[in-house]
């Protein structure tokens, strides 16, 4: 449980409704409210949510209020909601001293940034966000097929993943993509662990996390599956599929599947693990058919809704 969730809530903290896994023992600090595209086919996240950006006082009343109670615990923090660097650099770096002023220990400061506005960002103000204190930014590239970009209304083509993640690296952050296993269904499979992995070759990102797309309720790819206009990726596809990206990626990068929704656990650092990462996908795929435990397990997840 993230920082503070129990103690805080009574306080009228106002948390970040979402964060990533390896966020679960961060303090959750929210400076925006939304998400600044809010158009992706697959994603219901923020559907009901409109995007602004908190004021700079509430955002240190929470400052304030974690700090009562957890001022020498507090090493991790993620700040949400989903694009927090869309925001005026001087506001962030207001927000960031204040965070290192009041928390002495804090070692992590986490965000997710929608990779177009890192493209438009000023590499200068990047750097200053870093130098504030912005260590880690999450991104997500869902796939690397233009065809597929589009598909998903993503609103960036693999040349703007591309350029905005190189120049977060060159500001000086960490860098965590998330793929989205599955996205182009049954038909695209192939697409797109081949076009995923020359962007990601491209790009060389720290981490490499993979979810596997299990469409919700209130997205528009729900209602496309509903209707019959989109044909979700098998389990056996989508572990094929994510066999097929590992073995074309030419990356220096900490490959995580920590996600409820993945059907198997395949976590390696490339590219010394790769060979140990295929065997273990291959021996998954060739005991699917007559592994009734591993099809069970697969179709519970592949059910799941709400996460």
């Amino acid at each position: 449980m993230a920082v503070g969730r129990l103690r805080l809530k009574p306080l009228s903290y106002d948390f970040p409704p979402w964060r990533p896994p390896s966020e679960a023992g961060s303090l959750l600090l929210r400076v925006t409210r939304g998400c600044t595209w809010n158009r992706c086919t697959f994603c219901s996240l923020y559907k009901n949510v409109t995007f602004q950006r908190r004021p700079l006082e509430e955002v240190k009343s929470d400052i304030d209020k974690a700090a009562s109670l957890y001022r020498a615990e507090v090493r991790t923090v993620f700040i949400g909601d989903s694009n927090s660097p869309s925001m005026p650099v001087r506001d962030f770096e207001e927000i960031l001293n204040c965070l290192y002023a009041v928390f002495p220990h804090v070692e992590r400061v986490t965000s997710y940034a929608r990779s177009k506005t890192l493209q438009k960002k000023p590499l200068d103000e990047l750097l200053r966000l870093r130098t504030a204190g912005l260590t880690r930014l999450h991104v997500g590239l869902e796939t690397g097929s233009r065809d597929l970009l589009e598909k998903i209304k993503k609103g960036a083509t693999p040349e703007d993943m591309i350029e905005g993640c190189i120049k977060a690296k060159e500001a000086g952050f960490e860098l965590s993509v998330y793929v989205l296993l599955g996205l182009g269904g049954e038909e695209l499979s192939s697409a797109h662990a081949r076009d995923t992995a020359g962007v990601l070759n491209r790009i060389d990102p720290h981490f490499i996390r993979v979810r596997t797309l299990q469409p919700q309720p209130g997205s528009q790819l729900y209602e496309d599956m509903q209707a019959g206009l989109f044909i979700k990726a098998s389990p056996e596809t989508v572990l094929k599929e994510q066999r097929a990206l590992i073995e074309t990626l030419t990356v220096s990068s900490q490959y995580l599947s920590d996600h409820i929704t993945n059907f198997v656990p395949v976590e390696g650092r490339l590219p010394g693990d790769k060979q140990a990462m295929l065997d273990a996908l291959d021996r998954f795929i060739a005991d699917f058919p007559q592994d009734e435990a591993l099809q069970a397990r697969c179709a519970r997840k592949n059910e799941l809704a709400r996460l």
